[in-house]
């Protein structure tokens, strides 16, 4: 065990840190490895937040090292905004310990004279997201770890836009909280500066949600909904939107339905794995539904099933129902180029969202990984309208009413495609389909590989450096044309040895395109120990019914490319 590590482990073993956090300590030392893991590096900001396994220590979420980050923010938030009254909304989950957590926030923020909006129960975080404006608040905090393991929690930081913090701020609250010693951590509250919130905000926030989302048409009445909550927040937002936009056939999966921190009736509450929707599956086909949609614990990000081409129930991936309810929007929504209008995605997701915005004749602008840059893109250009904006990880946002990832109006937007087009007698799948024919059929799959721990750490930045020091010169045949390195935000070309510098800030992602449009990514995960490989191809797709045929090509294309990078 290194010397910090060690000073680090004593220190926690006394005073400022209470009884029950020393006795946690003498327990750990039993287990070195565990130890060292818990001790070995504080928890930082990630393209999520703050994210990380409950317990103790300077890498766990706990009372302390959320409270060294709150006030760090509390500081922060009076340097920024000296001259004025400061608020803060919390909101949390469904999660183990974020109710305490979100009261100790609350306490430490009141406690630097901050005042706070605190919401009675869980919510969701685009609740929240929208709240910090509707409340005209400088900053939200949600405590979420959103689709992760029931034994993580974490911390997300919103700011005055409504958007999670980036550059300035980001840093800027860092350096504050690095500044802070856990004697500094100010835990005795002013009652009175925090206020309780609750249905007033949720009617404000749903009744949003409908304008923004109900923009179809057709027999609502007539469509049937499979709908699960994955024992998480969105139960308090969902069934009435859904009610509220005319929606009357909505069958809620009752066994996931009542929040519950263990997640008991699934491996993982995250929509992007099958199995997580397998009861909502099981259920809409005994009921013939024609959709099935569900959310993690947050409710920021969704999953959904259609009824394919053979009438079949299937699941979509995040970058077909980006593409679909993207597809949806621009046909339905009454923009006009005077309003100089966007959508946004990142530079993971796929290009076929690119192609999709030069079929509508209006601008794709990309962003790293992550929401918070869709949202700094409504802030940088005010003088744009965001019809709306998704990524690869089943996160889809309505317009700008909220900032972030938000399941819930796009739930609505969702049912809203598949009643106009069974009215229509086609389907969403079918609408699906016919978008791959006017602008390209793009196919991609995530490879995530886990490395846990400080060594996994180390391997994933020793796989990521021999990309950057060996990169494939082709791939599947293709030559790569252009290298991107966001670390040094350099776009190269192999060929000409030609650069160029990239208009986006630093981040750890290497990206290789070929000759032929394919395209590999590669990052680490910033709120897991994985390292990820996003794979993106493309073909013509003569007509609808050579789909599968045309897919499956596609599909073996991506296994020989994973296969040359050893992957």
């Amino acid at each position: 065990m290194s010397h910090s590590v060690q000073d680090q482990v004593n220190a926690w073993g006394q005073a400022p840190f209470d009884k029950q956090t020393q006795e946690a300590v003498v327990k750990l030392k039993k287990d070195p490895d565990a130890l060292e893991d818990a001790f070995y590096k504080d928890l930082a900001f990630g393209t999520g937040g703050m994210r990380g396994i409950m317990g103790v220590g300077t890498n766990r979420v706990n009372k302390y090292t959320f409270g060294r980050t709150t006030q760090g923010l509390s500081n922060y938030l009076k340097q920024q905004f000296p001259e004025q009254e400061i608020r803060v909304v919390i909101g949390y989950d469904c999660r183990h310990n974020s109710k305490e957590f979100a009261q100790i926030v609350a306490n430490i923020l009141s406690a630097n004279g901050i005042d706070v909006y605190l919401f009675t129960d869980l919510r969701s975080t685009p609740e929240v997201s929208f709240a910090v404006r509707h409340l005209s608040c400088q900053c939200g905090i949600v405590l979420t770890a959103s689709h992760n393991p029931p034994e993580y929690n974490g911390y997300k930081v919103y700011w005055e836009d409504g958007g999670q913090i980036v550059p300035p701020h980001d840093n800027g609250i860092i350096r504050a909280i690095n500044e802070v010693d856990y004697q500094d951590i100010r835990f005795d509250a002013s009652s009175t500066r925090i206020t309780p919130i609750a249905h007033a905000v949720d009617l404000a926030f749903q009744q949003a949600s409908v304008i923004n989302g109900r923009i179809g048409s057709g027999n609502r009445e007539d469509v049937s909904i499979v709908f699960t909550s994955l024992h998480g927040t969105s139960i308090t937002a969902i069934p009435q939107v859904l009610k509220a936009a005319g929606y009357t056939n909505v069958t809620v999966i009752e066994e996931q339905a009542t929040p519950d921190g263990d997640f008991p009736t699934v491996k993982s509450p995250n929509p992007e794995e099958p199995e997580a929707l397998a009861i909502a599956m099981k259920k809409a086909k005994e009921i013939s539904a024609d959709i099935v949609i569900g959310t993690d614990p947050d409710a920021d990000r969704l999953g959904i099933a259609v009824r394919n081409d053979q009438n079949k129930l299937e699941l979509l991936n995040g970058n077909q129902t980006m593409i679909a309810m993207t597809d949806f929007i621009l046909s339905k929504c009454g923009y006009t180029i005077n309003e100089n209008p966007f959508i946004g995605s990142t530079i993971v997701s796929t290009p076929m969202m690119l192609e999709l915005a030069k079929y509508y004749n209006i601008e794709c602008k990309l962003g790293l990984t992550g929401f918070k840059w869709i949202a700094k893109m409504i802030e940088d250009f005010p003088n744009q309208r965001c019809l709306g904006g998704g990524e690869e990880s089943f996160g889809y946002m309505v317009g700008d009413f909220v900032r972030d990832k938000d399941a819930v109006t796009a739930t609505l937007l969702a049912c809203e495609a598949v009643t106009q087009a069974k009215s229509a007698q086609t389907s969403f799948f079918n609408q699906l389909l016919e978008t791959y024919q006017k602008v390209g059929f793009y196919q991609e799959r995530l490879v995530s590989l886990v490395k846990k721990g400080k060594s996994g750490a180390e391997e994933i930045e020793e796989m990521l450096a021999k990309f950057r020091s060996n990169p494939p010169t082709e791939l599947d045949g293709s030559k790569v044309i252009t290298i991107e390195d966001y670390t040094t935000a350099i776009r190269s070309w192999p060929a000409t040895q030609e650069k160029e510098s990239i208009p986006l800030p630093k981040a750890n992602v290497l990206i290789f395109t070929t000759e032929d449009g394919s395209r590999v990514a590669a990052r680490p995960s910033g709120t897991e120990p994985k390292v990820k490989f996003y794979v993106s191809v493309n073909g013509k797709l003569e007509s609808r019914d050579r789909y599968r045929s045309t897919k499956e090509v596609l599909e073996q294309k991506i296994d020989r490319i994973l296969a040359e990078l050893g992957v």
